[in-house]
């Protein structure tokens, strides 16, 4: 079974935490939060830097390991970016150019702090590893190492806007509502005083939905390239420890961080899914992840030898074949060490397909099965068995003599003829257990359009035929004697993928297509280990018992009449809960996607969300509603959103947007 983290209690500091505020040149203040060791000697500094409020939604997570990092000799520092939580400022876009410079204020500012050494590490977590790596690439002078967890080096291709140049439906809509539900959250009375609504209601005013800018980018532009530090992986001077998991959208990074990056940089992609490998969440094992990114600040900016730069350029976890679940606690497996990306102990085995041409024009509702892009450790996270997804798909089957170890990504050629301008493949490699049943290895996309670049959109010549080269999603699997390696490929893939407007599909042309695996040679090393998981003392949130029957995480709904499907998603962000400090936070969202089986333009996303704020001791009790929806014609994206804000029962901000964003690579 995966490990719960140990709490530590005894450190070799004493810490101390406080409040305070930054002062930005513009004399915008952002809110912090320091945890520092109590020592008159100067210290090194971690940052992290975020939107999603210190003060409440993280504090739980920040708990466990910014004072944890104080006990080991570090000040480390939580602070909310501007316009968010209780800093000051208006919000802005994702990663914008004001975020980026107001981080590099930041890191010259705690590098000029009494108590700080100078030197400072980054570190984060989705948004706070994005732009760690981003603040890294515009070489603030006294950023010295930084530690990127489940992050992406590339804004188009590889976050949750778009996949092989499709538009992504299950997270751009998603992450947009989303946000536009935390955006819209006051700051906090306890923390700003009575200024909390004046900042509220100004910041409200400055409110505009995401999913209009994200729409609008269809292809890899320079919107996309702002931000994508790809573009140049040698203005990174930091050390880069990069950090993923099997299970996470954004593990292919790490490959390319550690094959691109000139400085030194270490990667390591465990089973994990989009969380911190000590917190324990399926699936495990978790590891002591605390201690091995101490050793990286030690190592980078205490000038102790702690021997990471000795460790395998990359450290994988390779699972073995395990049956289809939609959680697992813990996989099979163990741990292999590269010395370099691309790995001389990996070597591409290529699989050829046969058999007689094959028209592939899937059910608009194929993809129902594809499981959670963003797992997060939850019961109904992973793919179920693909079987019924496999029959929507044309299938080519591999025996498997001999064991087939694969780490890295997969590729496959597809020969194809389309009658219409527009389509998208989609492949799947499943192992397939004697018994029939079909686990999904790994997956990839590409918008047709998008075939010679992500960065044009090129109709395809009606008629004709080409052969069409792409990569899966990173893995590290193995297949055994006995089982089959399933290549299936579809036209279609909802929610995750929004499907086109001609749902003509293809013919594939088995002579001429082939899928290549990765294949690692060796065994492997039972001498990478690492320590048990640990944290320090939680903070101590309250769940409330509820009454109420929880509903379903993930459920299909099947009108058999109208050959229409839905599929209602409750992300379980965090539910109820109460603070020590006294604040009950509440939150509920439910995402909702619907397709007619045979109409790619009845393609709808819904989102809801509900989140209130409440601390009966100052009387405050605020509440915030959102309502999101995109459908599409032939010619466009459909947008509209509405945000509701009260002060108890005063609606105090009301405001729809509806949007009509043109069709191009989308």
């Amino acid at each position: 079974m995966s490990h719960s983290p140990k709490i530590r209690t005894d450190f070799p500091y004493e810490t101390t935490h406080d409040d305070i505020r930054v002062p930005l040149t513009d004399g915008t203040k952002l809110y912090a939060r320091v945890w520092r060791p109590v020592t008159d000697e100067p210290v090194p500094v971690l940052l992290e830097y975020l939107p999603y409020r210190l003060s409440d939604w993280t504090a739980p997570r920040d708990r466990q390991r910014h004072p944890w990092y104080a006990g080991h000799g570090y000040a480390s520092v939580r602070v909310d970016v501007r316009g968010h939580g209780n800093s000051e400022g208006l919000p802005t876009d994702e990663y914008s150019a004001q975020e980026l410079a107001d981080g590099v204020e930041v890191v010259n500012w705690l590098a000029a702090q009494p108590w700080s050494s100078g030197k400072v590490g980054m570190f984060g977590i989705s948004w706070g590893g994005f732009n760690s790596l981003q603040i890294a690439a515009l070489a603030p002078e006294p950023l010295k190492a930084v530690v990127t967890v489940c992050s992406a080096d590339d804004r188009y291709d590889n976050d949750v806007h778009y996949m092989g140049g499709s538009v992504l439906a299950v997270d751009m809509h998603a992450w947009a509502a989303t946000m536009l539900a935390f955006v819209s959250r006051p700051p906090d009375p306890l923390f700003v005083g009575d200024a909390w609504r004046a900042m509220w209601l100004t910041r409200l005013e400055a409110v505009e939905p995401l999913i209009h800018t994200w729409l609008e980018h269809q292809t890899r532009d320079d919107y996309w390239r702002h931000g994508s530090v790809c573009e140049d992986y040698a203005a990174i001077d930091a050390a880069v420890l990069a950090v993923g998991g099997w299970h996470d959208p954004y593990r292919d990074t790490v490959l390319r961080l550690v094959e691109h990056l000139p400085g030194d940089v270490r990667g390591l992609i465990g089973p994990w899914s989009h969380q911190y490998p000590d917190r324990g969440l399926p699936p495990g094992p978790a590891i002591g992840f605390l201690q091995e990114t101490l050793r990286w600040w030690d190592q980078h900016l205490k000038g102790i030898d702690t021997g990471v730069m000795a460790e395998p350029k990359l450290r994988s976890w390779i699972s073995e074949s395990h049956p289809p679940a939609t959680v697992y606690e813990e996989l099979p497996g163990g741990w292999t060490g590269e010395p370099a990306w691309p790995s001389p102990n990996v070597t591409p085995l290529s699989y050829a397909l046969q058999g007689a041409p094959v028209i592939v024009d899937s059910p608009q509702h194929t993809g129902l099965d594809a499981g959670r892009f963003f797992p997060f450790g939850n019961d109904a996270d992973l793919p179920p068995d693909q079987r019924d997804e496999d029959a929507k798909s044309a299938c080519f089957e591999f025996e498997v003599p001999a064991r087939v170890r694969v780490l890295g990504r997969p590729k496959v050629t597809l020969r194809l003829r389309m009658d219409v301008p527009y389509g998208q493949a989609i492949a799947r490699v499943c192992d397939v257990a004697p018994d029939g049943s079909s686990t999904l290895v790994t997956r990839g996309v590409l918008n047709l359009s998008a075939r010679h670049g992500r960065d044009r959109a090129d109709a395809w010549p009606p008629g004709a035929t080409e052969d069409v080269t792409f990569e899966l999603n990173g893995i590290g699997h193995t297949f055994p004697p006995g089982h089959r390696i399933r290549l299936a490929v579809s036209s279609a893939y909802w929610p995750w993928i929004w499907p086109q407007a001609d749902s003509a599909g293809f013919t594939l042309e088995p002579v001429g297509s082939s899928l290549e695996l990765p294949v690692r040679e060796g065994d492997l090393d039972p001498a990478i280990t690492f320590e048990p998981p640990e944290q320090s003392e939680p903070l101590g949130v309250v769940h409330p018992a509820t009454l109420d029957e929880q509903r379903p995480e993930r459920l299909v709904v099947r009108d058999v009449a109208k050959g229409e499907w839905r599929l209602e998603v409750d992300p379980r962000y965090g539910g109820t809960r109460v603070y020590p400090d006294g604040l009950e936070f509440t939150e509920d969202a439910l995402e909702t996607y619907t397709i007619n089986e045979s109409d790619p333009l009845s393609a709808r996303t819904r989102s809801d969300w509900t989140i209130r704020l409440h601390r009966p001791e100052l009387a405050w009790d605020v509440r915030v509603e959102t309502h999101s929806e995109i459908t599409c014609d032939a010619t466009d994206f459909i947008t509209s959103n509405e945000v509701v804000c009260k002060d108890g029962d005063e609606v105090v901000f009301h405001r729809t947007w509806e949007r009509r964003i043109r069709r191009t690579a989308g």
